[in-house]
């Protein structure tokens, strides 16, 4: 325990170096793009050369670059930077989307989680078989087609052809919340024909975010199993004639040590990879924030919204290392 606590004060002083190199690589790219979005912010062709003046001074436009990002920085630890689209605090504007992106990632690690683990440990346990190499197929295609070809595919299958979900709107949450999580507080507060609707809305675009993750799960479980299956411990074991039952089962314990601290990992890709899926399934959530702010030239709050991805990233690291040390005992930090 005490190298474990020591291996997260290194990780935590790590923190603050890698978010301010990744908002300043950030910057960096937007200030170096040949366009003007200070125009843009003031209204576009008819702004006022007044209001462009203005708006440069507020956000330091009219100074160096270093006195820019020292200021978009500032703004950001302290909640103070307003975005120039409609004056409201960056981080305020993310936290009023957080909840919709979160809930989506996770429907999607439901999915991720019920489709490959089991179906990985069913490739392993039929390997070069046909089951294997169908299911492994089916992993690939998911892995490689593009987000939005499998969105609008779905689309089509789910909600036009067979009329199984809903795309219309965002249900409200319980009157009593807990976690302020919708699904959640319903599940809480016994609320279930509003927990309905949440799913309704939902599994579908978490399905779709998911099944890309869920055919990369797949295959990490399926290796991870056979080379766990593979091991000497596991050949003394089938040489003394211990029954297939619990001989899958300690395959399986040693096999999900590396695969647990993926899904952390995972868990924080699907909660920043959500953009193209709020955008085709009308998701009002930070993703979809972050492909607005791009198409406005809202730098504040792409800064912020990428500020907010790296925490999420290198939260998922650090709790991915946690649980690899805590479930495998042999390692030491």
């Amino acid at each position: 325990m005490a190298g474990l606590g020591k291996f997260l004060v290194r990780r935590a002083l790590t923190f603050v170096p890698t978010l301010i190199g990744v908002t300043l690589i950030v910057f960096i790219i937007a200030y170096v793009i040949p366009a003007n979005p200070v125009r843009a912010w003031a209204g576009g062709e008819k702004a006022s050369q007044a209001a462009i003046e203005m708006i440069k001074k507020e956000y330091h436009l009219d100074q160096p670059w270093y006195d820019q990002y020292i200021f978009l920085v500032k703004g950001l630890f302290t909640n103070s930077l307003l975005d120039p689209l409609n004056q409201e605090p960056i981080f305020t504007n993310i936290g009023n989307r957080f909840v919709v992106t979160f809930q989506l990632a996770l429907f999607a690690f439901f999915f991720v989680v019920l489709m490959g683990l089991p179906l990985g440990i069913i490739s392993a346990l039929k390997r070069n078989k046909a089951t294997d190499m169908i299911l492994r197929i089916v992993a690939l295609v998911f892995i490689s087609t593009p987000i939005y070809v499998i969105a609008y595919l779905f689309i089509w299958l789910f909600f036009i052809h067979w009329n199984m979900t809903t795309l219309a709107g965002i249900p409200p949450g319980p009157p009593h919340q807990i976690t302020h999580i919708p699904v959640i507080d319903d599940i809480l507060t016994l609320n279930w024909s509003n927990f309905v609707e949440q799913v309704r809305r939902f599994w579908l675009p978490g399905f779709t975010l998911g099944i890309a993750a869920a055919g990369v799960l797949m295959r990490f479980t399926r290796n991870s199993f056979l080379e766990a299956y593979s091991r000497d411990s596991t050949l003394f074991l089938k040489a003394k004639g211990v029954p297939k039952g619990r001989l899958y089962k300690h395959v399986l314990k040693n096999a999900l040590v590396p695969v647990i601290t993926i899904l952390a990992l995972q868990f924080g890709g699907l909660l920043s990879g959500t953009p193209i899926t709020e955008t085709v399934f009308n998701l009002p959530g930070i993703g979809r924030y972050a492909l607005q702010s791009i198409m406005y030239l809202d730098f504040p709050a792409l800064i912020g919204v990428t500020f907010l991805y790296a925490i999420v990233f290198v939260t998922a690291n650090l709790v991915a290392d946690i649980l690899y040390a805590i479930i495998d005992p042999r390692v030491r930090f």
